[in-house]
């Protein structure tokens, strides 16, 4: 794995502009599997959690990184395996359950996964409802959950913006959530629903966010049909002139 050779020679240059700090790093488990769970505000939080974080995180990353033909497709899909990324289809439901079978196997080998709970950046910056893939693991697998708070990240890094400005950026890692393990048979939807709520309520504590209690999917389509509209009308009313 490359992860190490990345953050150590990589990183420097990272820290110069993104200036992280952390907080709370007693909070992550020195040794056994765990759940990273964190907001989403921009890209480079990917970043901002492997830079503070003193053990390796495995994360999921769009089926699409891992498609691409050619030369370019090959190097994206050689960096992001090389890094700890493995694919995940977001189309959700069976085509999602591989991508959990996996994080699975790294939690139970030990390891820390990482996993943003709203499933995509937030379209404003607000915190948005979360889904209950994070809670699932922890309860099949007994691992404890870390609530985590990225803060400042989308001050650096506009929505569509390619290359994310200098200033400040903070990581806090909140008291791991201890998590009994639980057959698969047993695990309710109110089960799941109540661990991802009590995550995303101590994320939103942290952070400093304003809740949605709505999935951040379902208001990004709400806003890009509303967009859609918008431009629509402009231009008939451009052709009418």
């Amino acid at each position: 794995m490359l992860y190490w050779f990345f953050v150590k020679t990589l990183g420097p240059i990272a820290r110069r502009r993104f200036n992280p700090t952390a907080e709370g790093l007693a909070n992550i488990p020195h040794e056994g599997g765990a759940i990273i769970a964190a907001n989403h505000l921009a890209v480079i939080d990917d970043a901002l959690l492997p830079l503070t974080c003193p053990r390796m995180i495995h994360f999921m990353g769009k089926a699409e990184y891992f498609e691409g033909k050619g030369l370019k497709g090959r190097f994206k899909k050689w960096w992001f395996t090389s890094v700890g990324v493995f694919p995940v289809d977001r189309s959700g439901g069976s085509k999602s359950l591989g991508a959990l079978e996996h994080a699975r196997e790294i939690i139970e080998d030990g390891e820390l996964f990482g996993i943003h709970i709203e499933g995509t950046r937030s379209p404003d910056g607000r915190l948005y409802k979360g889904h209950t893939g994070a809670a699932r693991l922890a309860l099949e697998t007994g691992c404890p959950i870390v609530p985590t708070a990225i803060i400042g990240s989308r001050d650096l890094q506009k929505p569509g913006q390619v290359i994310p400005g200098k200033g400040s950026s903070k990581v806090i890692y909140g008291e791991p959530i201890a998590v009994e393990k639980t057959p698969a048979d047993r695990v309710t939807h109110e089960r799941l629903r109540e661990l991802t709520d009590e995550v995303t309520r101590r994320i939103e504590a942290m952070s400093g966010q304003e809740y949605v209690p709505e999935y951040a999917q379902v208001v990004k389509k709400q806003m890009q049909q509303e967009q859609t509209t918008i431009d629509e009308a402009a231009a008939q009313k451009a052709d009418q002139k």
